[in-house]
């Protein structure tokens, strides 16, 4: 009987133990299969992150209208930066099936420097490629360094409620002198060269400095109107009110001409460019790239030093 019963308890203890050791396969099995699913999705969060995926190739091998789009506001730091822009432009006209390339824009304006780098790179590309044919569709508003930007264009098409011109120059900035008076804050800045602290805000006015503010506005906006004349040729109107900084709607901008009709993204491809089927070459930043410009910026904020007190923008 105590043999029966010691045999009985082992055969208990075997399937206990053989119990145990599949549940702790089955329990390795899934954490292995977890441990899997969680690194592919953090491969995947990584791709996106870097901008791997999302990259979209042209999907069509037909004949078609190249699109590139420039949305806000145009500087080094943004999306609607010279180098971004430029390389969506390069890749939409050396495409062989490209008939002609859209520049779709919604822009305050922005930097005069990367404004002109987009402006030059189209001329040249327009050269190059004299049988494509490149016309600008404005959607909302292309006012200061965004028209500095359309004005190299073939055509510029508009919606009649569109705003369009702003054709000036502007350097902002504040003075907190007063308030620091009032709080008894005294303003302690050395400097090696007399201009050297060129506008600071945290001093009075220097008349000299000013002055010379004024007249670099001056040269820019001159810069700014002969780009403006060489790109619109004759068909700008005569009129002072023109390069006055004023903005105006889309149909007076055809009768000034500053533009040349009225027509959006699938209109201009469909009956001007006569290829409806549009590819857009518009570089997206993946995050890592954006996040990196922030940190830059941010960085030229934390250290004011390292940048101008003022910038200089076409806006």
């Amino acid at each position: 009987m105590s043999e029966q019963n010691s045999n009985w308890e082992r055969g208990v203890l075997e399937k206990l133990a053989m119990s145990a050791i599949q549940e702790q396969r089955r329990a390795r099995h899934w954490s292995i299969f977890f441990k899997v699913l969680t690194f592919g999705y953090l491969c995947v969060l990584l791709f996106l992150f870097l901008g791997w995926i999302g990259k979209s190739e042209s999907p069509l091998s037909g004949k078609h209208t190249a699109l590139v789009d420039m949305h806000g506001v145009i500087a080094a730091e943004t999306a609607a930066n010279a180098d971004s822009v430029m390389t969506s432009l390069q890749d939409a006209f050396k495409d062989s099936h490209t008939q002609g390339v859209i520049l779709r824009m919604d822009s305050p304006g922005g930097s005069p420097v990367q404004s002109g780098y987009i402006n030059d790179e189209i001329h040249r590309l327009r050269a190059k490629y004299p049988k494509i044919p490149l016309y600008v569709v404005i959607e909302d508003i292309c006012a200061s360094g965004c028209y500095y930007v359309a004005a190299a264009a073939d055509k510029i098409f508009v919606n009649k409620a569109s705003l369009v011109g702003s054709i000036g120059v502007l350097m902002d900035g504040f003075g907190f002198t007063g308030t620091m008076d009032k709080l008894g804050v005294e303003r302690r800045l050395m400097t090696a060269g007399e201009n050297k602290g060129f506008m600071d805000p945290f001093s009075p006015v220097n008349v000299g400095q000013q002055e010379h503010a004024k007249n670099m506005l001056a040269e820019i906006h001159q810069q700014f109107i002969e780009v403006v004349k060489h790109g619109r040729g004759k068909r700008l109107k005569e009129s002072p009110d023109i390069f006055s900084g004023l903005i105006w709607t889309g149909q007076k901008s055809i009768e000034l001409g500053l533009a040349d009709g009225m027509g959006n993204m699938e209109s201009v491809a469909r009956d001007v460019i006569k290829a409806e089927d549009i590819v857009d070459f518009t570089t997206h930043e993946g995050i890592a790239e954006r996040l990196a410009k922030r940190f830059g910026a941010g960085m030229a904020s934390a250290f004011p030093g390292l940048s101008t007190q003022a910038g200089i923008k076409l806006r």
